[in-house]
């Protein structure tokens, strides 16, 4: 559906969820926001693109917001459909916007060792059936503007659900379409029930790329897995995304001060169980991710340390 002037929301399954992908509609060009996964393309995309009236050929660039699966598994079926379409990714996540293995290695596997967490093996399976990986043919850093005729957007380096998340800003429009940079306290199943955490992993910079939302003072929040935020909407969910990382640090600040032995962080992830939101136990395990952020943040502000022991698991103490 079209938002607004030249800016269209094309909503498609994710399994019990969805993926939103944007697309930015010039006099000249347009610009795509994320692929989802290669039905996004094959079975959402391209059929609203011909029933809008849209060339295919118009479509000048497809930004993947960051490196995960369902932002970056439509990148092949995008270029089967449109060859001339350039894939632009961030510089820090381009390595596993392009390589499958490196992202379910280094992104999704990144507690195997410290842990004993990882993916199941099903779910590994699905990843690789949906995912159609290609080379990034643009870099960016941040900053990049690109015109499509009578208007311009811009893109912003928004990290902290992984190191290289962009989001575009569409000034003309008063939108900023941000993929996951902000991701509430639940993300949400199709239906609105709660699915698993929101899994950001770096706290600081998240919270700061957030904030920097509200200094933007964007009308319209457009992210890839929650409804449309409009009007005070938009200031709603920012500050519910920035006292979810408050709540963390609470949860997890007060089960390391009662104990007296470490814990690893999926440890304190499944002793804190509800208290950290309302998901069953295996979607309660994903919380790994922003956990560990936050555990990082509390140890900068010298409240908590931590020991890589024998067989690489990390383990934390409350510093008494």
């Amino acid at each position: 559906m079209e938002l607004r002037p030249g800016l269209h929301r094309i909503q498609a399954p994710l399994g019990e969820r969805f993926v939103a992908l944007y697309l930015l509609v010039g006099d000249d060009a347009a610009l795509l926001v994320d692929t989802g996964v290669r039905d996004s393309i094959t079975e959402s995309l391209l059929p609203y693109l011909d029933a809008a009236g849209i060339p295919r050929e118009r479509v000048r660039w497809a930004v993947n917001t960051h490196c995960d699966f369902d932002h970056t598994g439509g990148n092949g079926a995008l270029k089967a459909a449109i060859p001339t379409v350039q894939i632009v990714a961030h510089d820090l996540d381009a390595d596993l916007v392009e390589d499958v293995q490196q992202l379910i290695d280094v992104r999704y596997g990144e507690f195997r060792e410290t842990d004993g967490f990882d993916d199941p093996p099903e779910t590994t399976t699905y990843l690789r059936s949906v995912s159609d990986l290609v080379p990034v043919d643009l870099r960016v850093s941040g900053g990049e503007e690109f015109d499509l005729g009578g208007r311009t957007v811009r893109v912003l380096h928004v990290p902290g659900h992984s190191p290289g998340h962009v989001a575009v800003l569409d000034e003309r429009n008063r939108a900023l379409l941000i993929g996951d940079a902000t991701l509430g306290a639940t993300v949400p199943f199709a239906d609105g029930r709660p699915a698993f955490p929101p899994t950001y992993r770096d706290t600081d910079p998240y919270v700061e790329s957030l904030r920097s939302f509200r200094a933007l003072d964007a009308d319209l929040l457009l992210t890839a897995h929650y409804p449309v935020y409009e009007g005070e909407g938009v200031a709603r969910f920012l500050d519910e995304s920035e006292a979810y990382t408050e709540r963390v640090d609470e949860v997890v600040s007060a089960l390391l001060r009662d104990r007296t032995e470490p814990a690893t962080t999926l440890e304190l992830v499944r002793e804190a169980g509800a208290a950290l939101g309302p998901w069953n136990a295996e979607a309660l395990d994903y919380a790994v991710f922003p956990v560990t952020g936050n555990l990082e943040r509390l140890e900068r502000r010298g409240l908590a340390t931590s020991v890589i022991e024998a067989g690489g698991r990390r383990t934390w103490r409350w510093a008494r």
